[in-house]
């Protein structure tokens, strides 16, 4: 580290704040101009932002003397939490819950210092402070000292760390791609029928259906349901089977062929024999959800994920498992996103205060559904395992290259290891 060279934050960029037009006035919003809060970078996939979930106008950004971020300034929330961090895709503004570094282009290059953010990100977790939710103040991210290399170095480790990240975010994009298709795939065979527009069509309590098909509950292709098991923290008395517990907040990881952040927990070995997942299986999330989003949340089990956790996964209790009748898993996983997808799951929610339950049994014994016969299912599950175990296995690979750049990150950025030994 002899050519690095000790820096405060505050001499390598310009430290910018943000503020919030009065939410009284409506026409502060639905403008045309990228106002970001902190929520939007925790929903984020990917180290780039040009949007957030709402937009300011003209008005709104003059009332609350906003400040524009141009491209490539680094984002970096302050508070609420502390600690994310992405790179302005666009001009764009933020809330006041950001510290963002307009980064000096002479010292410091732009990715070079997102990847020291996400470096020093527990540093400056500790220095925040206050009462009821710690801050960090725009004053204590100057003053931070940073040792950083000369500009052509900074591009060089940059270059290392964002070429995985590259192709983790290719990808997600694949992955996503990959999704898109299967579902157009069980539209056009489910909800437009195209393959069997050819056949004949009987009338139905749900429109015209193809011969030989039925209208039904999703009960009538559940061949058993699992119920959930938290466990104990430790080993305890006769809680000696350890497992990994499938929660609500690993859904969305566990759906995109990513490995996720299940918890370990004992359970009862008596237990684990009647509630342990099998490929196939449809984890469900019955408690949760948010006024704008439903409980119901669904993944599927893979063989791949049963692997990487050693064939040991549970749910919790706040979630259901359920196993379709052979050949229905994927007919009946695109079914229930289909539903979930057009807010179906919020009519059977119960729950006035605090925490939402999906009422599954009402759900699965009441809502209608088109079922196929089972030759038409498991040929669909023929098609859409191709892209499933695709997106699996591109899970698998971002999950190796995360490992890899959360290895080498801390080593490049503290200069413990040199670039050259990785490019020679």
């Amino acid at each position: 580290m002899e050519d690095w060279k000790e820096y405060k934050l505050g001499d390598i960029g310009t430290i910018v704040g943000g503020a919030t037009p009065s939410t009284k006035d409506s026409s502060n919003y639905d403008g045309n101009i990228a106002w970001i809060t902190p929520k939007d970078l925790s929903n984020l996939n990917c180290r780039y932002i040009s949007h957030g979930e709402r937009m300011i106008s003209q008005k709104g950004f003059d009332d609350c003397s906003c400040r524009m971020l141009p491209k490539n300034s680094i984002l970096f929330s302050s508070r609420a939490p502390i600690g994310y961090v992405a790179i302005a895709q666009n001009a764009l503004c933020t809330n006041q819950g950001f510290k963002s570094i307009i980064p000096n282009n002479e010292i410091v290059d732009s990715l070079f210092l997102y990847y020291l953010l996400v470096y020093y990100k527990p540093v400056i977790e500790n220095m925040g402070s206050g009462t009821t939710f710690k801050e960090v103040s725009g004053s204590v991210m100057k003053a931070l000292t940073v040792n950083i290399p000369n500009i052509d170095e900074q591009k060089r480790i940059a270059a290392i760390l964002s070429s995985l990240d590259d192709k983790i975010e290719l990808n997600r994009r694949i992955n996503g791609n990959l999704e898109q298709q299967a579902q157009a795939l069980f539209k056009a065979w489910f909800v437009d029928f195209e393959p069997f527009k050819d056949g004949k069509f009987v009338d139905s309590e749900l429109g015209r259906i193809p011969e030989g098909w039925k209208v039904g509950r999703f009960n009538n292709i559940i061949e058993s349901t699992l119920s959930g098991d938290w466990g104990k923290e430790r080993q305890e008395g006769n809680y000696i089977k350890k497992v990994f517990c499938l929660r609500g907040a690993d859904i969305p990881d566990v759906k995109i062929g990513n490995k996720g952040y299940m918890p370990i927990r004992f359970i009862l070995e008596k237990n684990f024999a009647t509630k342990a997942l099998t490929a196939g299986n449809l984890v469900i999330e019955i408690s949760g959800g948010s006024p704008t989003q439903s409980t119901g949340r669904i993944c599927r089990i893979s063989h791949e994920l049963l692997t990487k956790y050693n064939n040991s996964i549970v749910c919790t209790n706040f979630c259901k498992a359920i196993r379709p009748m052979v050949g229905y898993s994927s007919f009946m996983y695109y079914m229930w996103e289909k539903l979930y997808n057009e807010g179906v799951m919020f009519s059977y929610e119960n729950g006035t205060t605090g925490i939402k339950n999906l009422d599954i049994n009402g759900l699965t014994q009441k809502e209608p559904i088109i079922i196929p016969p089972i030759e038409v299912a498991l040929n669909f599950e023929k098609y859409v395992d191709i892209y499933y175990n695709k997106i699996q296995k591109n899970g698998i690979e971002s999950e190796q290259l995360s490992h890899l750049r959360d290895t080498l990150l801390p080593r490049l950025m503290s200069g413990e290891l040199n670039v050259n030994t990785i490019t020679e």
